[in-house]
């Protein structure tokens, strides 16, 4: 049976630091970073590798600022 992987990339100087991604990821990869973007936010950031490509960041994200990219891994 094959085993989904995701990943997220996070366009930081679209973020607006809004959290429903963090609020909304089942896996906790995303959380608030510490750093400020160019617009003076603090934008969100991936915090580890357990993200399964579910896309609930990249669509309750209102700026469209998330991608996510999912790849087949066969176990």
């Amino acid at each position: 049976m094959a085993k989904v992987k995701g990943d997220v990339i996070i366009d930081i100087d679209v973020c607006k630091g809004c959290l429903l991604c963090v609020d909304v990821c089942p896996t906790k990869t995303l959380a608030p970073g510490t750093k400020v973007n160019q617009k003076g936010y603090i934008y969100v950031v991936k915090v580890n590798d357990d993200c399964t490509g579910c896309t609930n960041c990249s669509t309750i994200c209102p700026d469209a600022a998330i991608t996510v990219y999912r790849e087949k891994i066969n176990k």
